[in-house]
């Protein structure tokens, strides 16, 4: 169809499908430029100025984004099972303690941190009973460097014994061979220390907590409504926008929690909009808790507990053709009952305009996802330019 054929037929520049866009992230931009073109309404003429914008080929991604915290993985309690008369050494909150590090000291003997699940409960030598904690020490021993020609086994063997030796000698203890009950602690992995029960000089009580710590691992604690559940999963991708508003990272999601909490903190207060205006404590909906990995830790520097959104994905399309949602063109009949309707966009060539009917679908904030006959990337179409 050509620009005078077009003429007759009543059009209207869809600037207002815009309005049901959520959130989005797109992966192309838009240019105006060229002579400007006559529009659609002559009477408009001197309010609206015509210009051109490609036809592209990318991915559309819309978003929906929830409220979360910066935080850090894992919750831990540490007990001592040392005897002694007092505390000498204690850890300071926000301290990282490493495998082979000490944690703390009694009567000025470090007790030293090595990985691993069971907890210390026997004092460990030649002679004990089979079992994984002498598995687990087996493999803390190798991993410090101590454990050459030690095979990890159930067994407290002399090659136990040994490569334990080697390990005191290093560390200034009494080089025994034996692993004393309260000598090391284990936990899952490297500690963050948040709190600390007891104060120096204080009288150790063995099976008693002395600190509470977590993993070094920043983590984003996040709210999402029960509604919008089904978007996300253990494995997705996501992106997180930084305390400041403006900066992001990459993110996984590892776990989403499968009972729902009730938000009380707001009464009667209005649904959570598609825009991406965010959900969390004060919402007034029920949220189910979801953890996110940060692909980049360093981003999050030594922020703790400071407010950050997730955006997740909502919908997509990959490999599409898009046009800017300005040049979408309502035909005669949409909306109003008319026979006919639907969209088209004005493709221009050189000098000459013709009217391109096309099938939407994905918007993405100023992109529309099209398709029609003829319609192809690097083709330009025009748009509003002010």
């Amino acid at each position: 169809m050509t620009a005078d054929r077009a003429a007759g037929r009543r059009r209207r520049r869809a600037a207002f499908v815009a309005a049901p866009i959520v959130a989005a992230g797109v992966a192309a931009g838009v240019v105006l430029s060229g002579p400007p073109w006559r529009p659609a309404h002559p009477a408009a003429a001197a309010a609206v100025t015509l210009g051109s914008a490609p036809v592209v080929r990318t991915d559309l991604v819309n978003t929906v984004q929830v409220s979360g915290s910066l935080g850090y993985a894992g919750s831990y309690t540490v007990v001592n099972q040392a005897a002694g008369t007092a505390y000498t050494a204690l850890p300071a909150p926000g301290a990282t303690i490493w495998r082979g590090q000490g944690l703390y000291e009694v009567d000025g003997t470090p007790v030293t941190l090595f990985y691993g699940t069971t907890p210390e409960w026997r004092a460990l030598s030649a002679g004990v009973a089979a079992g994984r904690d002498v598995a687990q020490l087996d493999r803390n021993l190798i991993a410090l460097g101590y454990g050459a020609g030690l095979v990890v086994s159930d067994y407290f063997t002399d090659a136990t014994a040994y490569a334990v030796g080697l390990w005191q000698a290093a560390r200034g203890l009494p080089v025994t061979g034996t692993v004393p009950l309260g000598q090391v602690v284990y936990a899952p992995g490297p500690l963050r220390i948040t709190g600390v029960t007891p104060v120096p000089g204080s009288p150790p009580q063995p099976g008693s907590s002395i600190l509470t710590a977590t993993s070094p691992v920043p983590v984003v604690i996040a709210q999402v409504p029960v509604g919008q559940e089904y978007l996300v999963k253990a494995g997705d991708s996501v992106t997180v926008t930084l305390p400041d508003g403006v900066t992001t990272t990459p993110g996984v999601v590892t776990s989403v929690a499968s009972v729902a909490s009730a938000d009380n903190g707001s009464q009667g207060a209005a649904p959570e909009q598609s825009s991406g205006a965010g959900s969390g404590p004060g919402s007034g909906q029920d949220t189910v808790q979801m953890t996110v990995r940060l692909t980049q830790p360093g981003a999050a520097g030594h922020l703790d507990q400071a407010p950050v959104s997730v955006s997740i994905i909502s919908a997509q399309a990959r490999d599409v053709l898009a046009v800017p949602v300005s040049a979408l063109v309502a035909l005669a009949g949409q909306g109003n009952g008319e026979v006919g309707g639907g969209y088209a966009v004005d493709v221009v060539q050189g000098t000459v305009v013709h009217l391109v009917a096309v099938q939407t679908g994905l918007f993405a904030q100023t992109l529309v996802q099209v398709s029609g006959a003829g319609l192809a990337a690097g083709m330009r179409v025009q748009v509003p330019s002010s």
